[in-house]
């Protein structure tokens, strides 16, 4: 494709500041709708692993991630009685590989200060329908916008514009979810490690270090409480009582949360499992969580919906027309994540559910099995996101590779 589109991007999370910032760069016209009048980060931190930092490459961005994010070499989980359950190292893949720790709110202001093409921000407007066929879009307003080329739903987990667009398989809600806070690292004992305790599958709490953020210097933990979706409301109204809860899955986390309040200093986490069998009709196109939502158990959100961006702009630049390049997108992108929608399904329930006795087949072989070489070597390829289908594997180029090893 020669000719320069007109593109639509619903949403400005992660995939959508993406798209906005590869697709402008290509000559694109890009005009971004969000929904809130004042576009911020949404969470408090996440793990950013080869394939999306690979992505930030491809951007320019990686040097500037790399000067804000904490390097995560470990990811560690544990009983309450301290028996090891997960135990990965990224080095074991390759030497020069290492997850990174980021807070959201430092992303978000990489990716938005990188987008200066033409830049067209439409903020407080909330897009309500699409007619996908003349490229068309109205918001909650009233108002029409377009004819555009392409318009790229970036919406997020809870899209609701998924159905009129994509071919659903089933769109369901996650009966589990959690709460977040930022917290200052200051003297937390694993300052490169993803650290994780369990009470069975009822309960978990996370520590992650997510570093720093360009207006603000202190380097935070991103604290991770594991609920069932039906007490989120709920919980923290009692606060002597949620610390008393956390504290007996993990007493040495408390004084790092001794300043946060609660619950008013707590995010609230809600999941979706979304599987679609096709992610576009006519112009318009799903990308991100609103094409292929799920848990968070193995971290993959934010890291395929940088691949997403860049792989709809690659289908772009190789295809002869859309529905060339739609069809390239989705086939390319599907066969990547076929299989961690899979693992995310089935791993889901081992750390997130009320079934005990799971939890207790997951405390007595998880940790075992994972130490099998041939197995070792599939559960890497999983955590890094660098596993495509069964059997292949996604390419990290030899210059990315160099990047991280010169750092």
């Amino acid at each position: 494709m020669k000719t320069t589109l007109r593109i639509a991007v619903v949403g400005y999370g992660t995939a959508g500041q993406a798209l906005a910032l590869a697709l402008g760069r290509d000559g694109h016209r890009v005009e971004v709708f969000e929904r809130v009048a004042e576009p911020g980060p949404v969470g408090a931190g996440f793990l950013l692993q080869p394939t999306g930092l690979c992505a930030l490459w491809s951007l320019g961005l990686l040097p500037a991630a790399l000067a804000h994010g904490a390097p995560v070499r470990r990811l560690y989980g544990e009983t309450v009685d301290a028996r090891p359950v997960m135990d990965m190292r990224y080095r074991e893949l390759h030497q020069a590989l290492f997850g990174l720790g980021m807070q959201r709110g430092a992303i978000f202001q990489l990716l938005d200060a990188a987008w200066n093409e033409q830049r067209s921000l439409l903020c407080g407007r909330e897009v309500v329908s699409i007619d996908a066929e003349r490229g068309v879009l109205r918001d909650d307003r009233g108002d029409e916008h377009g004819a555009f080329d392409l318009i790229a739903v970036a919406d997020g987990a809870a899209s609701k514009l998924r159905a009129g667009i994509g071919e659903i398989a089933f769109d369901r809600p996650y009966p589990w979810g959690a709460q977040w806070c930022l917290v200052p690292a200051g003297d937390w004992a694993w300052p490169d490690e993803l650290r994780q305790r369990y009470r069975r599958a009822r309960r978990m709490v996370g520590m992650l270090p997510v570093g720093t953020r360009p207006d603000d210097p202190v380097p935070r933990l991103s604290f991770f409480w594991s609920l069932p979706a039906a007490e989120l409301a709920e919980s923290g109204r009692d606060a002597a009582r949620w610390r008393d809860d956390v504290g007996e899955v993990w007493p040495e986390v408390l004084p790092h949360l001794r300043d946060t309040a609660i619950p008013g200093g707590l995010a609230q986490a809600r999941y979706r499992d979304s599987v679609l069998k096709r992610w576009h009709r006519g112009r318009a196109v799903l990308v991100g969580d609103a094409a292929h939502a799920m848990s968070p158990q193995l971290g993959q959100g934010a890291n395929m919906a940088l691949v997403d961006a860049l792989a709809l702009r690659d289908a772009l630049r190789a295809s002869a027309d859309i529905p060339a390049a739609l069809s390239a997108y989705q086939r390319d992108r599907r066969t990547h994540l076929g299989m961690y929608h899979l693992w995310s399904r089935w791993l889901t329930p081992l750390f997130q559910s009320g079934h005990d006795r799971v939890a207790a087949l997951r405390d007595l072989l998880f940790h075992p099995m994972s130490r099998i070489p041939g197995g070792r070597g599939q559960s890497l390829r999983v955590l890094t996101g660098t596993r495509r289908g069964w059997f292949g594997t996604w390419p990290l180029p030899d210059g990315f590779l160099r990047a991280l090893a010169e750092r």
